[in-house]
């Protein structure tokens, strides 16, 4: 049944919200003040799909992907800039209220840059066994095919055609597929997962298609396939090689961005700890200035770093430990001697190392987040623990989607 509703509000994924005295209805790629017509979702009574805008909000603007509205990558292209900065900043105070935290939230900072550098791309087989290379579509499984994305960093020019490439060679597996390509200085860095093993012959092939597609290196579940050169991203003043698979920031400027924040309010701390370091993209700049302490559960890429900082002119010394910091959070005692902590947790936030925090004495910690949900219920640790929240400073390197980066600032007197 075709409903006619009034959109009143723009929900925290991007749908546009419907209210009435039933409840709220979720209406995707809608705004507020427009009136549409959509209808009913199997299997979602709250949610609807959107059919045709009735009247358009005057915020509206055409997206400027062909595949926005089909592909799952993006929810929010269809908004006016001023109103969608206001939105994804009000995404982080909504959510900081709702915790009862109560603490200025800075403009939101545009750190999308020349856009994303890492993605996982989906290979699977559809209707009639055809083969398909994407994103998956919105609220589904199903692959959405694609030939270009404009979000992406032109460093990852080549990456869909090599993805396909790769696909296509996997064929006789008959096994879905995830790709996952970074930009890295010296070309692409792709790592296949999915496969399972593969006879000689296919790895042969595979690795023909590296040289071919001129990857850097072409790995298969971490394990190397071919090497033409070695996968280095600049972090500060160092050099590091990535791990198979690992984990950066999803743009360059967001990077960089999140790291000068922490950089200006870490100031002149002497003995810092990062926390959750990955492959350093805080600790190698905090080392120009501090002596580091770094630690993550995720051992290839504390091997990074553990080479990267020594082969680097001018830092200061850096101590890198593997750890898994959800079982083994740093207590009071190993907090000690330091001016300052950072920690920069995945989605799940750092509620062990958080307590651990609160019930030390260290002067000065900056929470890096990916989720303002997990964070508020940090903040509130360290809060309780005798911190106060000085700051936050919304980033937005996700652009066109819910996800929203903050730095915040917690004191201790």
């Amino acid at each position: 049944m075709i409903q006619t509703l009034t959109i009143d509000q723009l929900g925290h994924r991007g749908d546009g919200v419907s209210l009435s005295p039933g409840g709220a209805t979720y209406v995707p790629f809608a705004l507020p003040g427009e009136t549409v017509e959509a209808e009913p979702v199997q299997g979602h009574p709250d949610r609807r799909k959107l059919l045709r805008v009735e009247v358009p909000s005057p915020d509206r603007i055409t997206p400027f992907c062909p595949h926005f509205g089909v592909c799952g990558g993006c929810a929010i292209q269809h908004l006016r800039d001023e109103p969608y900065r206001t939105w994804k900043r009000n995404l982080v105070i909504e959510t900081l209220t709702q915790a009862g935290i109560d603490v200025a939230v800075d403009p939101l900072i545009d750190a999308h840059g020349a856009g994303r550098r890492r993605i996982t791309l989906h290979a699977r087989r559809g209707t009639h066994d055809i083969l398909k290379v994407g994103f998956s579509a919105t609220a589904s499984h199903e692959i959405i095919g694609i030939d270009h994305c404009p979000i992406l960093d032109p460093a990852l020019g080549g990456a869909l055609e090599a993805a396909w490439a790769l696909a296509e060679a996997l064929t006789p597996v008959g096994k879905p597929l995830d790709i996952q390509v970074t930009a890295t200085e010296n070309g692409l860095d792709i790592d296949l997962r999915g496969s399972g093993p593969l006879p000689p012959k296919m790895i042969t092939s595979l690795s023909q298609l590296a040289e071919q597609h001129k990857l850097a290196r072409l790995t298969r579940h971490g394990e190397l396939v071919l090497l033409r050169r070695p996968p280095v991203v600049t972090i500060g003043k160092a050099k590091v090689t990535l791990p198979p698979g690992a984990f950066l920031q999803a743009t360059a400027f967001g990077e960089q961005t999140l790291a000068e924040l922490a950089m200006a309010h870490l100031g002149r701390a002497k003995q810092v700890a990062d926390l959750f370091c990955g492959v350093g993209p805080f600790a190698l700049r905090l080392a120009e200035k501090a002596r580091v302490f770094a630690c993550d559960s995720d051992a290839p890429a504390v091997t990074a770093l553990q080479k990267a900082a020594p082969a680097t002119p001018g830092l200061k010394p850096v101590k890198a430990e593997a750890r898994d910091l959800f079982r083994r959070p740093l207590a009071p005692p190993e907090l000690r001697d330091f001016d300052a902590v950072l920690f920069d947790p995945p989605r799940q936030g750092a509620q062990a190392q958080a307590t651990q925090l609160a019930a030390g004495r260290v002067p000065l910690v900056i929470a890096v987040s990916c989720n303002a949900t997990t964070f508020a219920r940090d903040a509130k640790l360290l809060i309780d623990g005798g911190y106060k929240l000085e700051r936050v400073t919304p980033v937005d390197q996700f652009k066109y989607t819910p996800h929203v980066e903050l730095v915040a600032v917690f004191r201790k007197w």
